[in-house]
């Protein structure tokens, strides 16, 4: 599978933590393998850690991540560089070209992105030309990487798991 990593940007840690843990939940929960913070928030990365400690998988947390140095040095490395906006092209239209890129890094934002990030990225990939949740944005844009794979994924060491059930809530602890 592809290498995909999530370079958040924007966040303010007087308003953000709850989004931008959900972000990297939502990065972690379908495929991604990584979260860069482009600010200083130990609590993010905490939570983020404690949900991978319990449910398992190698996902990583990283903060106080300077954005540009990240997204250069990603390319650098040969990775490709794709920054979900409203403005880009159609997801439907690029995904297939971006689908056979590794590794890739994701750019979501919060309320002001950088005009240079535009600049920056390989592909500004619209989801949909409405106002929408960055958490929504980079969940279409990872189902529709992977083709759906993702939702199948099984974390072996995880110490809590959830038995599919028609009615209730029913869990498996190791």
């Amino acid at each position: 599978m592809t290498r995909v990593a999530v370079l958040r940007i924007g966040h303010r840690p007087e308003r953000d933590q709850r989004v931008t843990t959900h972000v990297g939940l939502t990065a972690r929960a379908l495929g991604a393998e990584e979260m860069y913070l482009a600010a200083s928030d130990p609590g993010v990365v905490a939570s983020i850690a404690d949900v991978v400690d319990r449910w398992g998988g190698s996902f990583t947390c990283t903060d106080n991540v300077k954005w540009r140095r990240c997204i250069t040095d990603w390319k650098k490395e040969g990775g490709t560089v794709v920054h979900l906006t409203m403005y880009g092209l159609n997801l439907p239209d690029v995904i297939s070209e971006i689908r056979i890129k590794d590794p890739i890094l994701v750019v979501v934002g919060a309320e002001k992105v950088p005009g240079d990030i535009f600049g920056l990225a390989d592909y500004n990939v619209a989801v949909t030309g409405q106002p929408h949740s960055e958490i929504s944005s980079l969940a279409l844009f990872l189902d529709h990487l992977f083709s759906g794979q993702e939702l199948a994924a099984i974390y072996p060491d995880a110490k809590i798991r959830i038995i599919p059930s028609k009615s209730g809530k029913k869990t498996e602890e190791s």
